[in-house]
């Protein structure tokens, strides 16, 4: 039986697909600008919630309480609110410049929460325009965005179930703005040494862990799909055959493409297999604490 589970290339949302990826990055440089500093860079990851991507409760500078910065991808408006009720919102359409977005944001952010420093360069994407100059990213469908909120709501379910038993450290599922990805890590409990030196690295991969995520695709890859990969990956992490998805050499991790998944008879079912999959085969090479690691499988069962 085919899937209902929504499926768009890149190729035919791309522009929108960067206009929205663009106006994620402001949410998440005003996060990087108002919350305390977190391990693994925590205090910078957004959520994927009902209404679209948003921070967490951040101070205001002004001592004035907290403030939220929303997505609302079924209104269509980037949305400030301040915990004492007050509101601003900025529409997303018609098609608007991320420029014009990116101002009207942050102005209502300081009005609500007080003075902060903002860095508008954008990160880990293709293009260098300020974000608070950027007239290129223009186009938002809210076709497109709206099925690419049913998508990701539905990959967020999956990455839900992976984690929730799990009975080490690990992380929400995060809403990351520079890669524009969801994400789960699992962590061993052991160190581990950054692959590079830059800020990113040292920051976030600094300890022994597994992830798994979803993104929209990207010039890359042109379609949905999870991804799963180990830091440390040691020898032999990439021969482990699946039932669906496999090893993607360029990309250096699991691919399971959302058209390969949208086949099988139970998609939920079969994309978290292919996580659980990864991780015990994970585990196992990287030389995990076997009991630990067979907690993401239930056994135990975390509630008894």
């Amino acid at each position: 039986m085919v899937s209902e589970w929504p499926s768009v290339s890149y190729a035919a949302w791309s522009d929108t697909c960067d206009t929205l990826h663009a106006h994620t990055q402001v949410l998440g440089k005003i996060a990087v600008a108002l919350a305390p500093p977190e391990p693994q860079l925590q205090h910078a990851a957004l959520q994927l919630t009902a209404r679209g991507w948003e921070t967490l409760l951040l101070p205001a500078t002004n001592g004035s309480g907290g403030i939220v910065a929303a997505l609302d991808l079924r209104t269509h408006e980037a949305v400030v609110e301040h915990t004492d009720g007050r509101v601003e919102r900025i529409a997303l359409t018609p098609d608007r410049p991320v420029r014009d977005v990116t101002r009207e944001v942050l102005a209502a952010a300081r009005e609500l929460a007080g003075a902060f420093t903002f860095d508008p360069t954008p990160q880990e994407v293709t293009w260098t325009v300020p974000l608070d100059e950027d007239d290129e990213h223009a186009r938002y469908d809210p076709e497109h965005v709206a099925t690419y909120m049913q998508a990701a709501t539905r990959a967020a379910l999956v990455l839900a179930a992976f984690r929730a038993p799990y009975r080490g450290d690990s992380t929400p599922v995060n809403a990351w703005w520079g890669s524009f990805d969801l994400a789960v890590v699992l962590f061993s409990g052991h160190p581990a040494e950054p692959p590079s030196d830059d800020f990113l690295t040292r920051n976030s991969m600094d300890a022994q862990q597994f992830a798994l995520g979803w993104w929209p695709g990207d010039q890359r890859h042109g379609r949905p799909a999870f991804f799963a990969y180990a830091h440390p990956a040691p020898e032999g992490f990439s021969d482990l055959e699946l039932p669906l998805g496999g090893w993607d050499a360029q990309l250096g991790e699991y691919i399971l493409d959302i058209d390969d998944l949208r086949q099988s008879r139970d998609p939920h079912a079969a994309a978290l297999e292919f996580a659980r999959a990864v991780f015990r085969h994970a585990c196992a090479v990287c030389n995990w604490d076997m009991g630990l690691a067979a907690t993401a499988d239930g056994v135990p069962p975390p509630i008894r």
